[in-house]
């Protein structure tokens, strides 16, 4: 089996140490793992913001590159849902192109949703300690329906203790554009977070997505919390001594 890895701009830019975590765990698992140097944004930012014409380009350049891949594998729920959700929506009064974002978005899984329900595999190895708590992100449990899988890897873990947060299925307030233009309801939403954390005696919170992490990271950092953030790859990885911030 071969994985064409899809490095978001977030995790590109701030947070590689969870992509090359992604990296660890599938090839431990035996999967061929390649990165097209191509890739760049899928044009998620580009489509939210209204911008339509732009996102459709940056789509059909992504469906491109991933044109011949086997599996397109990506650390967060964000961006494969633009590919698997959007994607067909954005391209679908162009019949051909339509056909192959349907394709792709086929092809196309979250890390966690490639290794349970694509591998099959549930412990992949990994140990840890301490006490984790699990943010389930928006884009992966509303769009993708991707809602018990990261528990389940997790429970596999060993060592650690995973407990639960209050309205753990809540948001976090971050939403990409949404956190810059109204700071102040994304920091209501964000507080209401970093106190069920704050409840849940977590030493550590996990999640899928990178943005998630990063706006909950700046939240706890700046009321001096004990909590650590850390993408779902780095703790299967083993590297449970990584502060990522997201």
């Amino acid at each position: 089996m071969k994985v064409s890895l899809f490095i978001t701009c977030l995790v590109d830019q701030f947070f590689p140490e969870a992509g090359m975590s992604v990296v660890t765990v599938l090839r431990r698992l035996g999967v061929e793992v390649e990165f097209l140097i191509e890739q760049t944004c899928c044009g998620q930012p580009a489509f939210n913001s209204g911008f339509t014409d732009e996102a459709r380009a940056l789509a059909k350049r992504f469906i491109e590159i991933f044109a011949d891949s086997e599996y397109v594998v990506a650390p967060s729920g964000s961006c494969t849902s633009m590919v698997k959700v959007f994607y067909p929506e954005l391209l679908k009064d162009e019949p051909q192109w339509h056909e192959r974002a349907e394709a792709l978005a086929s092809r196309t899984y979250e890390f966690t949703e490639f290794l349970v329900n694509v591998l099959g595999v549930e412990d992949v190895g990994a140990c840890s300690q301490g006490k984790v708590a699990l943010h389930q992100s928006c884009h992966l449990l509303r769009e993708l329906n991707v809602r018990n899988e990261p528990r389940r890897l997790l429970n596999a873990v060993k060592g650690i203790e995973v407990v639960e947060l209050e309205r753990a299925e809540a948001c976090c307030g971050f939403g990409g554009l949404f956190s810059i233009k109204y700071p102040h309801i994304s920091g209501g939403i964000l507080q209401e977070k970093i106190d069920s954390i704050n409840k849940s005696g977590a030493e550590i919170v996990v999640a899928s997505d990178v943005g998630c992490l990063m706006h909950i990271a700046g939240g706890l950092c700046r009321q001096s919390a004990t909590a650590k953030t850390m993408h779902i790859a780095e703790l299967l990885a083993g590297n449970e001594g990584s502060d990522s911030g997201g």
